[in-house]
């Protein structure tokens, strides 16, 4: 019997031998993560504020992924069509989507097709907004504790205008108000646009909102009173928030990024690390800061506690101001 192989026989044992590795290391590249572009959904229309920001991050995420984050606006619905078409989405971290406060409000006011806390996986909160009370130049106040003692005085009389019914600004001041023990008029406005062109035209001496307002304070046709955030705006360093003042009310509407629930632990990790890197991109930060948007940095763990106790607090607020769905 020969004890030696054939050159033939010796290339095609080669041949079987190269198999297993050729076959394991495709499979290891089917379970990269990631390993294509991934969609991130932005819940509002191009061109705004906040499609700019979610911009922002996903191309800054991209550079980190070494994929492309391919922004798609999705707007409508206070901001919540996003989490509702990602419900349709498998949970393997290629569909992700902002996570704005309405997703916690809205489905106490209305039926909605999830559950923000039991059918998303929150992965990292990232950034807010900035709110404040500003007031026209000619308002009988000119900081936030006379304007309290001046609605004190004239409960009921002093109206403010917003930007819609259960939205941030309007819910801010109503917690607010309920804390400062006075009476407001509330007067919701379609949009921004409309409530700057009200307070600009002297109709109403009192207005929250987001920075609408920034270039009319600027040019001293209003007067801000006291901003909404944690920590006083940078872009204001000089006006105080609206808790330093002696309320305990504050709103950033913070939001990060969020994906299916059943998400992969690990594909989760990845996500969370590369979202919070952009934190240090300066063009996400010129980007940031454009717009006043504070950074509000959340891990996962934190950002899912926070979507459990905000959900909670939106019911409280939502039924106090008679706002609830009907069941």
């Amino acid at each position: 019997m020969r004890n030696f192989l054939s050159r033939r026989e010796l290339l095609s044992a080669a041949t079987v031998l190269a198999v297993p590795p050729l076959l394991s290391n495709a499979a290891l590249a089917q379970d990269r993560f990631p390993s294509r572009p991934i969609t991130l959904i932005a819940p509002w229309p191009a061109g705004g504020n906040s499609d700019a920001v979610m911009r922002a991050f996903g191309e800054s995420a991209g550079r980190v992924l070494g994929v492309p984050v391919i922004v798609e606006n999705k707007p409508g619905v206070g901001g919540t069509l996003g989490a509702s078409a990602m419900m349709q989405a498998k949970p393997d971290g290629y569909t992700l989507t902002q996570l704005p406060l309405g997703i916690y409000r809205l489905p106490h006011m209305q039926k909605m097709a999830f559950d923000p806390v039991k059918d998303i996986t929150h992965i990292v909160c990232l950034t807010g907004y900035t709110f404040g009370l500003a007031a026209t130049m000619d308002a009988p106040f000119k900081t936030l504790k006379e304007m309290v003692a001046y609605a004190k005085a004239n409960p009921g009389k002093l109206a403010y205008g917003h930007t819609g019914t259960g939205t941030t600004p309007h819910l801010a001041i109503e917690e607010f108000a309920a804390k400062a023990g006075i009476q407001l008029q509330d007067i919701p406005f379609k949009g921004a646009a409309d409530l700057m062109a009200s307070i600009l035209g002297g109709h109403i001496p009192l207005m929250s909102g987001t920075p609408d307002f920034v270039p009319h304070v600027r040019s001293g046709k209003l007067r801000l009173l006291a901003t909404l955030g944690r920590d006083r705006n940078r872009a204001f360093p000089d006006v105080p928030t609206v808790k330093e003042s002696g309320w305990d009310t504050i709103s950033e509407s913070p939001f990060g990024i969020g994906g299916p629930k059943n998400m992969d632990p690990a594909v989760v990790r990845t996500l969370h690390d590369a979202f919070k890197k952009t934190l240090d991109d300066p063009k996400v930060q010129e980007t940031l800061d454009k717009f006043y948007q504070p950074v509000i940095y959340m891990n996962t763990a934190d950002y899912s506690a926070y979507a459990e106790r905000t959900f909670a607090a939106e019911k409280a607020t939502v039924e106090r101001l008679g706002l609830a769905k009907k069941t």
